[in-house]
């Protein structure tokens, strides 16, 4: 007997919702948690500064570079068994980091951590993508997963200033372990992919080399450039190679029947707007954190628990901004109209921050900080959603994966090149403002909040550029995100369709 049924949603998605933002939380967690223990690491394992450098950039090169290659898995192999498998060696990786005796120990279980990750963080996104069917619940469930991903770096701040002044350095490593585990049994009882949204070609291995060299070399260029600077031909040699690699992928993805990363996902506007809008406010939101951070510890000798602590007001804002304002508004306006005022108030936060001086109060921070996870939640939850936007199911894997590619370069660059604004302005502020009147203490107090004040004004200019580039490019969202037609190239409303 055969009967048409109109497929009902998984019962067990809002469960199913619980485990995937955890994990997305883990991921999270992990960019901002092991800087606040890496002073400690750093003593206990007696590493040089250039290779605490290293610590940071494993993770990033690894994650961002491998990031597509996991997004396409997770479409060919399976999306809940990607999930699964890349809990399981983030898990792992985070346990040998943790038990880490030497230097190398540490920076190659950093670089398992990225590149498990890359597998994990575009199998959530993915996972969420075709579960969530109806426009008003996926607005509410990407403004909760919104909400994790953007205030997750600033809960990391806190989690590791705890962890390393009353436990160990080790346990912002260890920590990962009981959260793996939870979402490993969340994933096996509750999790369920729907049927035909997979992809059955085979896998790009010319794109996969390509690209992962390409973004691995611009990465270690900004890194590179950190270190020996802009004119060194290290640095300029890696910036060449990125290019020619990465001109070299989109030529051969234009041509090759089976893409890793089709042209078309980034084609369309809406999605190829939100991944670049999300790239440039990611990189001035990253500088925010590692200035601030340096800022309140160096500066206003904050313990790491303060610092953590004084960051719950930013997060505060982008809770409210992702849920209230962001779930609320997506499907009655366009995304333009969120992401751009949303990157704007951001940057008017940013704004208030480049006031800072050696003895502000913590009353002039506020309001940066509140305005800026406002902004930023209120942005995120939109672009997250826009970035799979009319994407066929059998691509959610690598949509998904631009949105965390966008986001992983996007944090490594404007960690590693506003670190080299901040390091020059700082030095010239102390040469033109040499003194004998003043103690030497606090001219390199100013000159250092002079080179952080700098960077923050560049992180502002990233913010209106891209609350620029949202405005114009972007004409997706808000009642389009009811629609549920089929177009006629097989790709689906930001709505996706299940199949059964």
């Amino acid at each position: 007997m055969s009967q048409s049924v109109v497929p009902q949603a998984d019962p067990n998605r809002w469960k199913a919702l619980g485990f995937i933002a955890l994990a997305q939380l883990m991921v999270v967690l992990d960019a901002t948690i092991v800087n606040i223990a890496l002073p400690s690491a750093q003593k206990a394992l007696g590493f040089s500064d250039a290779n605490r450098q290293w610590v940071i950039t494993a993770y990033a090169l690894a994650f961002g570079g491998l990031l597509l290659f996991g997004g396409r898995i997770a479409d060919l192999w399976g999306r809940r068994r990607t999930f699964i498998t890349g809990l399981i060696g983030f898990a792992l990786a985070s346990a040998l980091g943790g038990a880490a005796q030497s230097t190398g120990m540490l920076i190659g279980a950093r670089a398992l951590q990225g590149l498990f990750g890359a597998l994990l963080a575009p199998a959530a996104l993915s996972l969420l993508t075709v579960s969530f069917t109806e426009a008003k619940e996926r607005a509410k469930a990407f403004g909760i997963y919104g909400a994790v991903a953007g205030g997750g770096g600033a809960i990391g701040l806190i989690l590791g200033g705890v962890l390393t002044e009353y436990l160990n350095w080790r346990w912002t490593f260890f920590i990962n372990v009981p959260f793996a585990v939870v979402a490993v049994a969340g994933a096996v009882l509750v999790i369920r992919e729907p049927e035909g949204s997979r992809n059955r070609n085979k896998l790009d291995i010319p794109g996969v080399l390509l690209v992962s060299t390409g973004l691995v070399s611009l990465v270690y260029g900004f890194t590179r450039a950190s270190e020996k600077g802009w004119g060194a031909t290290s640095t300029i040699a890696l910036f060449v190679a990125a290019a020619v690699l990465l001109a070299a992928f989109v030529a051969v993805e234009s041509r090759v029947k089976a893409p890793l990363l089709p042209l078309r996902v980034v084609l369309d506007r809406n999605r190829g707007g939100s991944y670049l809008a999300l790239g440039l406010a990611i990189i001035g939101m990253f500088g925010l954190f590692l200035f601030l951070t340096y800022y309140m510890q160096n500066i206003l000798g904050y313990s790491p628990v303060k610092t953590g602590v004084a960051f719950l007001p930013m997060v505060a804002g982008m809770i409210t901004g992702s849920t209230q304002i962001g779930a609320r508004l997506m499907n009655r306006v366009p995304a333009r109209f969120l992401m751009g005022p949303g990157f704007l108030v951001a940057a008017g936060g940013m704004a208030i921050l480049t006031n800072i001086k050696i003895d502000s109060s913590y009353w002039l921070i506020l309001p940066g900080l509140v305005l800026m996870g406002l902004g930023m939640g209120t942005a995120f939850m939109p672009a997250m959603s826009l970035a799979t936007f009319r994407v066929r199911p059998q691509d959610a894997g690598v949509a998904s994966a631009m949105v965390n590619t966008s986001q992983q370069v996007g944090g490594a660059i404007g960690t590693a090149a506003l670190s080299t604004v901040a390091i020059s302005a700082s030095k010239s502020f102390g040469k033109s403002h040499l003194s004998t009147t003043v103690p030497q203490a606090i001219q390199q107090a100013q000159a250092q909040v002079h080179g952080f004040t700098t960077a923050i004004w560049w992180s502002f200019g990233f913010l209106l550029l891209a609350s620029a580039l949202s405005a114009i490019l972007l004409n997706g969202g808000g009642a389009q995100n009811v629609q549920v037609a089929a177009g006629s190239e097989g790709e689906i409303a930001d709505v996706p369709v299940m199949a059964h």
